[in-house]
């Protein structure tokens, strides 16, 4: 057996959300976009704000699970722009996500949300995280959700 990766911390994202837009029933689940409308990203390695531009392109399943479709940009306090394409799940016991459809506080551990992104630049200070692979764990708030994004080694 080959080693397991280490996850090194790459910094924590604060993703300011707009009211959810439902789209219906489509072809797979129930369809909707939340719109990303700014925030903040912290961190050893990634510093500066996420932009206002993007979208969470939502799938809800008939089971609950949502599958999380995201792609932003976030803008470095030195001026790199960098994207951020990022695929995941959410799912939990029933009453835990309808207390988070319903904007109140649950504990993050109570249900599973876990993403994995890819980053792309053509900023060269920042050219590494093209060539990185990058997971996430994540918390649904009231109007914005955090990604805590760690490089895979």
């Amino acid at each position: 057996m080959l080693p397991a990766p280490n996850l090194r911390h790459v910094c924590d994202l604060e993703v300011r959300l707009d009211p959810i837009k439902e789209m219906g029933a489509g072809r797979a689940g129930r369809r909707r976009i939340i719109p990303i409308v700014g925030g903040r990203v912290t961190g050893p390695e990634l510093c500066g704000r996420i932009l206002n531009l993007g979208a969470d392109w939502q799938t809800i399943f008939g089971d609950g699970l949502a599958e999380l479709d995201t792609r932003y940009a976030l803008e470095t306090d030195d001026g790199a722009l960098i994207e951020i394409v990022n695929f995941g799940f959410r799912h939990g016991p029933e009453d835990v996500i309808r207390k988070l459809a319903a904007g109140d506080p649950v504990p993050q551990d109570s249900y599973y949300m876990r993403t994995h992104a890819r980053l792309e630049t053509g900023h060269p200070d920042y050219a590494w995280v093209n060539r990185t692979l990058f997971v996430g764990t994540g918390a649904r708030l009231k109007s914005a959700v955090r990604v805590s994004l760690f490089a895979i080694e």
